[in-house]
């Protein structure tokens, strides 16, 4: 087996070693980067507080150059080297190739994970959103905004919110209400529908 390995070794060109030389720790690298991502082993978990981290995060900016990154651009170099010096490609066209691949594959990474990263939600309620909804009201909601009354609407899920009315008469409980406008971002405005 050795001897086989040998010879097999020998008659590589030094570029076809180097090729392998990167080609199989990176892919072993990239294989268990795979498995962590996987599994959360890269997480990044901080123990600070949280709700700091919470407040000022945006997501993943676009980040070219990582660890992940060149990991990948490494093993898909590796391998698109030993194909093309393999199949008898010349030197410099074999280093091109391999060159774009591995750059190919970091912009994708980079690309997929610039995209992950902006999938997060903040889970702030917007109120804003709410304009134009219909609602039921919960508590009856007193005329001339004079007091405040509950709708429930349907609004990043099931919500009760406090709501005023510019209507001239109460808005009874069970009637729907139409959304027109918010006042101080955290109260609706509504009418009759």
């Amino acid at each position: 087996m050795t001897t086989d390995f040998s010879l097999w070794w020998e008659g590589l060109s030094a570029l076809q070693k180097v090729y392998w030389l990167i080609a199989i720790p990176f892919s072993i690298f990239f294989i268990l980067q795979t498995i962590l991502s996987l599994f959360g082993g890269d997480s990044g978990e901080s123990h600070g507080d949280a709700d700091i981290s919470v407040d000022s995060d945006t997501g993943i900016d676009f980040q070219f150059l990582s660890i992940k990154n060149l990991v990948a651009f490494f093993t898909l170099f590796g391998w698109v080297g030993i194909l093309t010096s393999s199949g008898g490609m010349a030197i410099g066209w074999s280093v091109l190739l391999a060159v774009i691949a591995g750059l190919l594959m970091m912009v994708l990474m980079a690309t997929l994970m610039y995209f992950m990263g902006k999938l997060t939600e903040s889970g702030t309620l917007d109120l804003k959103r709410s304009v134009n909804k219909t609602g039921t009201v919960y508590l009856p909601i007193p005329p001339k905004r004079n007091g405040m009354g509950k709708v429930q609407i349907m609004l990043q899920g099931f919500q009760t919110l406090d709501a005023v009315t510019d209507e001239e008469n109460e808005i009874p409980t069970g009637s729907l209400v139409e959304v027109t406008g918010t006042l101080e971002g955290e109260i609706l405005v509504v009418k009759l529908k």
